[in-house]
């Protein structure tokens, strides 16, 4: 399976979500609806939060 990059646009990918980190508000984290299915964990390029969990 390909990994999706988040510097990729999916804007018209149904399912996908874009948000602020929910630890420091400044940079933007995109997840695929199949990355959240999976609970794939991302980290902020900001301040190095990791979620989910």
């Amino acid at each position: 399976m390909e990994k999706t990059n988040p510097e990729t646009k999916v804007t018209n990918e149904k399912g996908v979500t874009r948000f602020k980190c929910p630890n420091c508000g400044k940079a933007e984290i995109v997840r695929t609806k199949h990355q959240r299915r999976i609970a794939v964990k991302y980290k902020c390029k900001n301040c190095s939060f990791s979620g989910p969990n």
